[in-house]
C-alpha cells in the first residue's frame, strides 16, 4: 500500500506539473500571438505613414483638398480602426511666424479657418504647426497647434528631421476625444522634392515639415486581446523609454485597472517586448491559472494517483495526457498559420489598392495635361493668330506712308512670333501634339529634340513599321522615352544613344541604350529618386515587363515590352492635322 501510495503521489505531482506546463505554454503562445498582432498593426500604421510621406514627396505643393482626397481614399475608419487621424505639421522658424499667421491659408470650403494662428502663443526659435488634418470635423481645434512646444516632442521631431527616420516622443496626446493618455503619435519628416538628402545639413536645408498619425492605444491593444482564448487575461502596456536620458516608465494601457488579482502563485504571467520605433514597450500579460484548466485538467492528478496502483492504466492515462497536449499544440499552430496567411492576404490587398491609387493619379495627371494643352492651343493660340494677322495687315499698310509706325509694327510682329513660339513650347511640354500623329512620329520628334538639346549622337531603329496603339500605351511609351533620355542627359555622360522600336507577335517593345557610365544599385535605391521606379510602375500597370541593366562604365540599357491587343493593332490610323477642327491653328503654331 505504501509503495502504491508513493507511486500514486509521484504520478499526481507529474500530472499536475504537466497540466500546469501545458496551460502555461498555451498561455505563452496566446501572449506571443497578441504581441505579434500588436506589432503587425503598428507596422500597418507605419506603412500608412510612409505612404502619406510619399504622397507629399511626389508633389511640389500638396494643398488641403488633395490631402483630404488622399486620406478619404485610405478609408481609415474601416481599414485601420485604431487610427484617429492623419495630419501634416509645417515647419517654421520664428522669423517667418508673422508672415505665416498673416497669410491666407486657403481651404475655407473644407472647413479650415481663413488664417492660422499658432498656439500656444509663446515665441520660440522653431515651430511645427498643424496645418492639415483628416478627419477635420473631429480635430478642427488642433489646427494651428504647435506640436513642438513640448520638449520631448521637439527632440523627437529634430531627430527625425536630421536622420530621415520615423520618430516618436512617447508622450500621450492630449485630446478631448479619448481618455487621458490613450493616444500616441508617430511622425515622418517631409523634405523638398529633388533636394539632396545625404547629410544632416542637407536634410535640415530641405526640411519643410512632417506628416503624422495619431492612434488609440486601447483600440490597438483591445483588438489583439479579443483573439485570445481566455477573456480573463489582463494586459498592462508600459513605455519604458528609449536611448535618451531615462525617465520613469509610463503606463499606456491596462485592460483591468480596477479588478482584483489573485496571488502571484496562482497566476500565469509573462513580459514580452514591443519595439515602437526606437521606444521600448513592455507588455505584461497575466491570467489566473484556473481559467486555463478544463474540468478534466482539475481532476486528472487525482485520477492519476488513484490509477497508480495499476501500471498499465497509469501508462494509458499518461499517454492520453501527452497525446491531448500534442493535439492542442497542433491545433494552435494551425490557427496561428491561418491568421498569418490572413494577415498576408490583407497586406497584399492593401498593396494592390495603393498601386491602383497611383495608377489613377497618373491617369488624372496625363488627362489634365492634355486638357490644359488643348485649352492653351484652342484659346490662346487662336487669339495670338488673330493678333498676328491684324499686326501683319498693319505692317503692310504702313510700309510706305508711316515708316516709324511701320518699324513699331514690325517689332510687335516679332514679339507676337516669339510668344507663339513660347506657347508651342509650353504645349509640347504638357503633351506634344505630335502624339496625335502616332507613336512613330512622337518618338522621332523627341529624338530630334534630344539631339538638338544635348548634341549627342542618337540613332533610331524602327524597322519601318507603322505602330498603331491606344493613347494610353502611346503616352506611357513616350513618357518612358522622355524619362530615359533625361536620365542619360543628366547622369550618363554618354556620347551615343540608340533607341529601337519594334512591334511584333502582339508585343510592342522599346529598347534605349547608351555608352555612358552605367547605372549602379545605390543610384537606383537613392532616397527621393523615383525616375526608374516610375518607369517600372508605368509598364507594370500596362501588364508589361521592364528590364533596367547596366555595368560600371559599360552603359545602361532600358528594355520594355507591353502586350498590344488585336483591337489596338487594327485600329484606324490617327486623324491627320488637316482634318482636325483646329488644323489652321496647328499650322499657325
Amino acid at each position: 500500500m505504501l509503495l502504491s501510495l508513493g507511486i500514486g503521489g509521484l504520478f499526481y505531482l507529474a500530472a499536475n506539473r504537466t497540466i500546469e506546463y501545458d496551460a502555461g505554454e498555451r498561455f505563452l503562445h496566446q501572449a506571443q500571438n497578441a504581441q505579434y498582432n500588436i506589432n503587425s498593426r503598428l507596422n500597418a500604421y507605419t506603412d500608412v505613414l510612409r505612404g502619406t510621406a510619399s504622397f507629399f514627396h511626389a508633389s511640389d505643393n500638396v494643398d488641403r483638398a488633395s490631402f483630404h482626397r488622399y486620406v478619404e481614399g485610405l478609408n481609415i475608419a474601416s481599414q485601420f480602426p485604431a487610427l484617429d487621424n492623419i495630419n501634416y505639421a509645417q515647419y517654421l522658424t520664428d522669423s517667418g511666424r508673422d508672415a505665416f499667421e498673416a497669410a491666407d491659408a486657403g481651404g475655407e470650403a473644407l472647413g479650415y479657418p481663413a488664417k492660422v494662428t499658432i498656439s500656444p502663443g509663446q515665441r520660440r526659435p522653431e515651430y511645427w504647426v498643424l496645418t492639415m488634418i483628416a478627419p477635420l470635423p473631429e480635430f478642427r481645434e488642433k489646427i494651428g497647434r504647435d506640436i513642438g512646444c513640448r520638449g520631448p516632442v521637439a527632440r523627437a521631431l529634430q531627430h527625425g528631421r536630421d536622420t530621415g527616420e520615423l520618430s516618436a516622443s512617447g508622450l500621450p496626446i492630449d485630446s478631448v476625444h479619448q481618455p487621458q493618455g490613450a493616444g500616441l503619435a508617430l511622425r515622418l519628416p517631409v523634405y523638398r522634392s529633388g533636394a539632396p538628402l545625404q547629410t544632416p545639413e542637407q536634410r535640415r536645408a530641405a526640411y519643410i515639415g512632417s506628416v503624422g498619425i495619431g492612434f488609440s492605444v486601447p483600440r490597438l491593444v483591445q483588438a489583439a486581446l479579443e483573439q485570445m482564448q481566455v477573456r480573463d487575461t489582463r494586459l498592462v502596456l508600459v513605455d519604458t523609454g528609449d536611448s535618451a536620458p531615462p525617465r520613469p516608465p509610463v503606463q499606456l494601457f491596462d485592460s483591468n485597472p480596477a479588478g482584483s488579482q489573485p496571488r502571484v502563485s496562482d497566476l500565469f504571467s509573462v513580459v514580452l517586448p514591443i519595439d515602437f520605433h526606437h521606444r521600448h514597450w513592455s507588455a505584461h500579460f497575466s491570467t489566473p491559472k484556473a481559467a486555463w484548466y478544463s474540468r478534466f485538467d482539475t481532476w486528472l492528478p487525482w485520477l492519476a494517483m488513484l490509477c497508480g496502483f495499476t501500471g498499465s492504466l497509469l501508462f494509458y492515462l499518461l499517454f492520453h495526457t501527452l497525446s491531448s497536449s500534442r493535439m492542442r499544440a497542433v491545433k494552435m499552430a494551425k490557427e496561428m498559420t491561418r491568421e498569418l496567411r490572413t494577415s498576408q492576404a490583407r497586406l497584399q490587398q492593401s498593396h494592390h489598392k495603393l498601386r491602383r491609387l497611383a495608377a489613377h493619379a497618373d491617369h488624372i495627371k496625363e488627362e489634365e495635361r492634355k486638357r490644359i494643352a488643348r485649352e492653351i492651343h484652342d484659346d490662346l493660340g487662336q487669339n495670338l493668330l488673330v493678333l498676328r494677322i491684324d499686326v501683319d495687315l498693319l505692317t503692310t499698310r504702313t510700309r510706305h506712308r508711316h515708316p516709324r509706325l511701320h518699324a513699331r509694327a514690325q517689332r510687335m510682329l516679332s514679339q507676337i512670333d516669339s510668344s507663339i513660339k513660347s506657347v508651342r513650347h509650353i504645349i509640347n511640354d504638357l503633351r506634344p501634339t505630335v502624339l496625335d500623329l502616332g507613336l512613330n512620329a512622337a518618338v522621332e520628334w523627341q529624338i530630334a529634340q534630344f539631339r538638338t538639346r544635348s548634341g549627342m549622337v542618337c540613332e533610331l531603329i524602327d524597322h519601318n513599321t507603322e505602330i498603331r496603339i491606344d493613347d494610353q500605351r502611346a503616352t506611357a511609351f513616350f513618357r518612358v522615352l522622355q524619362e530615359s533620355l533625361s536620365n542619360i542627359l543628366q547622369h550618363a555622360h554618354a556620347s551615343l544613344v540608340r533607341v529601337e522600336l519594334l512591334q511584333a507577335g502582339g508585343m510592342l517593345c522599346m529598347t534605349i541604350s547608351d555608352n555612358g557610365i552605367g547605372v549602379r544599385d545605390s543610384s537606383r535605391n537613392k532616397v527621393g529618386s523615383f525616375g526608374l521606379v516610375g518607369i517600372e510602375e508605368r509598364i507594370s500597370l500596362l501588364g508589361g515587363t521592364c528590364s533596367i541593366s547596366g555595368t560600371p562604365n559599360g552603359g545602361t540599357t532600358v528594355a520594355i515590352a507591353v502586350p498590344v491587343s488585336d483591337a489596338a493593332r487594327v485600329a484606324s490610323p490617327p486623324q491627320s492635322p488637316a482634318s482636325s477642327p483646329s488644323s489652321a491653328r496647328d499650322m499657325a503654331l
